[in-house]
């Protein structure tokens, strides 16, 4: 039999009879699901800087074991001293056995590593049910050798669901566990 990551099997489990009973879903087909994890990196300095580019590609690669790409600017700003094209960010997409990897690995070992960490914030909603999440510093990820980076940098992590609304959006991130501040109100 072919590996399963844990996440995804607990979803296929346990998480899907959960969401069932609490939303009282008629068919296991309407209970949401993760689609996708966006993870993206801005590198404003790299306008000047070329190399800021390469080394990010390579730590988002790192982090999340598929390759990341440069994101290119759309318009010339002048203020910012920037041309169109120009690499200043970077951007990585993962779905299914990658993407529940990257998840565990968060949920367990990184979020963890953050210092002074009561939880994350459930008001990164869009409406649509999808979760954005911020990340100060790319150093809470052990496959980063802290004495090897130039910059700290954080990145923004997106959740894409097809949960029709933030509320079924957040049932579903917390039962993959996700550490949300307030928990116990609910």
């Amino acid at each position: 039999m072919a590996y399963e990551p844990r996440l995804k099997a607990a979803y296929k489990k346990d998480i899907i009879a959960s969401l069932k009973d609490k939303f009282q879903y008629k068919s296991i087909m309407q209970v949401p699901k993760l689609m996708k994890i966006c993870i993206n990196q801005g590198v404003g300095a790299a306008v000047s800087d070329k190399k800021l580019i390469d080394n990010a590609v390579e730590e988002i690669t790192m982090i999340t074991g598929q390759r990341a790409v440069a994101t290119k600017s759309k318009k010339d700003i002048s203020n910012f001293k920037l041309r169109k094209a120009v690499p200043v960010g970077v951007r990585v997409t993962l779905r299914d056995n990658q993407m529940y990897e990257f998840l565990d690995r968060l949920i367990s070992v990184a979020l963890p590593r953050i210092r002074d960490f009561k939880g994350i914030n459930d008001k990164g909603f869009d409406g649509r049910g999808n979760y954005t999440l911020g990340v100060t510093e790319q150093i809470i990820f052990p496959e980063i050798d802290i004495d090897k980076i130039n910059k700290i940098t954080g990145m923004d992590i997106t959740f894409v669901t097809n949960a029709e609304t933030d509320k079924e959006a957040l049932e579903l991130l917390k039962e993959f566990g996700l550490p949300f501040k307030n928990q116990n109100n609910n």
